[in-house]
């Protein structure tokens, strides 16, 4: 079962959960936004060790603590390397006080119908096992949409919230993504389709089933507002998709009830050629903004 304390942090805490999974497809991009060229690392193990040592700097930082940073999701070789001379997640949870979450899908499918499932996971439930042994809460896991299909949209919510129910068959929390293109003509179209859809999947669950919905922010103000009031979600958080921090913290501020996930508007403005008093000074500013954006709705 989840651990209690976890659960009323992310229900109740005031604050926002920081999005660290950066994958091997997008960390190239991370690191260069962070002043590491590739020129920096001659294979995947060295880009890898790279991307750690920024990540565990931001957990590291005294700005990154439960007050405003309630959860963090990791990616699968961060959770299994070591921050603090502690597992990860470990560290996370007993010296920061955050909610440690895990990244579990295995990129994205051809595009179909305008949309993007993801790509098969045969080995989810040897990670899912190494997830609750190294303390995990919840998982993340994302599809995309990219057109108001009404075909495809069906297929990325059935899909999210097959292998959700996998994941919460193991005592975690399923964090549900279905990241909506921000730049698509027709995304509050697609906006609407997608609500209804999960709304009729969260009718479908149990009673003593609960998950977490990951959604790009809206054109429709509140439009998510049945998701978030629904007894079956524990927290709608949003994320950046793509929008520079100052846009999606303005958009955020106007959604009652949804906090912030981001993770390239969380990293900006961070430099590896930063001291560590310009660095935590940064990290904090971009913190406090994010976390007030998260409880201004």
């Amino acid at each position: 079962m989840p651990n209690q304390d976890q659960t009323d942090l992310i229900r109740n805490g005031q604050g926002f959960i920081a999005a660290l999974d950066q994958s091997g497809g997008s960390t190239p991009k991370a690191l260069r936004l962070y002043g590491v060229g590739e020129d920096a690392y001659g294979n995947e193990a060295e880009m890898f060790d790279l991307v750690h040592a920024m990540r565990a700097r931001i957990v590291q930082s005294p700005a990154f603590n439960g007050d405003r940073v309630v959860g963090a999701i990791l990616f699968e070789m961060t959770m299994d390397r070591q921050i603090g001379g502690k597992p990860s997640a470990q560290f996370l949870w007993e010296d920061c006080g955050v909610v440690p979450f895990l990244k579990v899908d295995k990129g994205l499918a051809a595009e179909e119908n305008g949309c993007q499932v993801m790509k098969p996971m045969p080995d989810l439930d040897a990670l899912l096992d190494r997830a609750v042994a190294n303390g995990v809460y919840g998982t993340k896991m994302r599809s995309v949409i990219s057109a108001a299909n009404p075909a495809g949209i069906k297929a990325v919510v059935e899909q999210q919230f097959e292998v959700g129910k996998q994941i919460l068959a193991k005592g975690l929390v399923p964090i549900i993504e279905p990241e909506v293109t921000i730049t698509i003509a027709d995304k509050s179209e697609a906006e609407e389709m997608l609500r209804d859809v999960i709304l009729a999947h969260l009718d479908a669950l149990a009673d003593d089933q609960m998950v977490m919905l990951k959604l790009t922010l809206p054109e429709v103000d509140n439009l998510y507002k049945p998701l978030v009031d629904h007894p079956r979600v524990l927290k709608v958080v949003a994320l950046s998709g793509g929008y520079n921090r100052e846009e999606a913290n303005d958009r955020l501020s106007r959604q009652t009830g949804m906090i912030a996930s981001f993770s390239r508007a969380l990293t900006e403005g961070l430099s590896a050629d930063q001291t560590d008093e310009q660095f935590n000074a940064v990290l904090d500013a971009s913190i406090q903004s994010i976390r007030d954006a998260s409880v201004a709705g």
